[in-house]
């Protein structure tokens, strides 16, 4: 055995073991490769865009959340103001209830004194009528005097 021939074999060998390597084992690894190196690519481009996109959304919300708190407290704002309104509203026309209530109770007043004022009226008029009866130990008729005893009785 010749140590020339040995390592130019294994040159050979060598060679057509690179030769094949480079024809039918190399291109698919490469392209394996860059398909995986394109595909983390993109994955780290879309993480770039969703992370982006997510701080969008996130600030979308915190102003329509803002939004929000401004309408709610609007809406409390007025429905605050509507219940003030309401309760003023109330007292007023508590108030003119009790007014009138006041006033229809001072008109019930003022015609019971003036019954009271007609009944005592007719009352005097007719202890006047017995008084003068008495005094004069006669009958006095009342048809007859029935216009005296009017005026005597607007008198009092």
């Amino acid at each position: 055995m010749n140590i020339n021939l040995t390592i130019f074999g294994q040159l050979i060998a060598f060679t057509m073991f690179v030769l094949f390597c480079m024809k039918y084992v190399w291109p698919p690894l490469t392209t394996a490769m860059r398909e995986r190196q394109k595909r983390i690519s993109d994955g780290l481009d879309n993480a770039a865009a969703a992370e982006q996109q997510l701080e969008q959304a996130n600030e979308a919300a915190g102003k329509e959340l803002e939004e929000a708190k401004a309408q709610a407290a609007e809406l409390i704002a007025q429905a605050r103001s509507r219940a003030n309104q309401i309760v003023e509203d109330a007292k007023v026309q508590a108030n003119e209830e009790a007014n009138r209530i006041r006033e229809g109770a001072q008109d019930d007043i003022d015609q019971e004194i003036n019954r009271a004022r007609e009944q005592l009226r007719e009352r005097v008029g007719e202890l006047a009528v017995e008084g003068a009866e008495k005094i004069l130990q006669s009958s006095i008729d009342r048809s007859a005097h029935e216009e005296m005893l009017n005026k005597l009785a607007a008198g009092l």
